[in-house]
């Protein structure tokens, strides 16, 4: 059994703090019916790609669902005639808010803990990064396991669909397509998911050609990052 295990979002607030920085919302006046489109899709995707979506994220989607609904419904008018000032997403943001300082404070705690650790030589070897062979292969540029089933699902989705499924092996190994990837790599600096596929018609190849990915990314023998939209990826080979 072939498992790869990827650090990603680690609840459904982090989902949506994610989506809030990545678009640059104003916390205190989330969009609601942008960012409940924005959760949906992504249960929608992990669905259909048969990853198991946790209880508390089905549950934060349907809390949303509820905001919108509150949001979309007439205010209630006080006793003198004034509308009700109450705002559904009051409970929501003050979460958001204290679950956001409690991240800051543990990336706080972890940059203390590094600086202590190289404080003591024995044992600590400094992380040796490959030249930048990309001016856009920066931190924020690098994807998180979202941008990879984005693209994934993309190269899926743009697949013909043929109306009879038959079950299969798949024609080609996970090490087959990472010495492709990798032979790629050698003729040329950088190289994109899709281009990888282009003239691909099997959709067990695309399966079978992204957990390679993974396993590279796994590895370290690539480095991945996301240039413009979230439908591809562009690898580039780690020294």
């Amino acid at each position: 059994m072939f498992r790869i295990s990827l650090d990603e979002f680690d609840g459904p607030l982090d989902l949506l703090l994610f989506f809030i920085k990545r678009d640059e919302l104003d916390i205190y006046n989330i969009p609601i019916s942008r960012i409940t489109k924005d959760f949906i899709d992504y249960l929608d995707a992990m669905q259909s790609l048969n990853l198991e979506v946790a209880a508390e994220f089905i549950y934060m989607a349907s809390l949303l669902m509820s905001i919108k609904a509150k949001m979309l419904l007439p205010s209630e008018s006080s006793e003198e005639g004034e509308a009700s000032e109450f705002d559904p997403r009051t409970e929501l943001v003050e979460r958001l808010l204290e679950y956001k300082r409690i991240k800051e404070g543990a990336e706080q705690m972890r940059l203390l803990e590094e600086e202590r650790r190289r404080m003591f030589a024995k044992g600590y070897f400094e992380a040796f990064e490959p030249e930048v062979i990309d001016e856009l292969d920066q931190p924020v540029n690098r994807p998180t396991l979202y941008h990879l089933i984005m693209s994934y699902k993309s190269v899926l989705d743009r697949m013909p669909r043929t109306r009879v499924q038959n079950v299969d092996e798949a024609p080609v190994t996970i090490d087959e397509q990472c010495e492709k990837i990798l032979g790629f790599l050698k003729e040329t600096i950088q190289i994109s998911f899709r281009s990888v596929l282009q003239h691909e018609k099997n959709p067990l190849v695309v399966v079978v050609t992204f957990l390679a990915v993974l396993e590279l990314c796994r590895g370290r023998k690539i480095t991945v990052i996301v240039k413009e939209g979230y439908d591809d990826f562009w690898m580039s080979g780690r020294e």
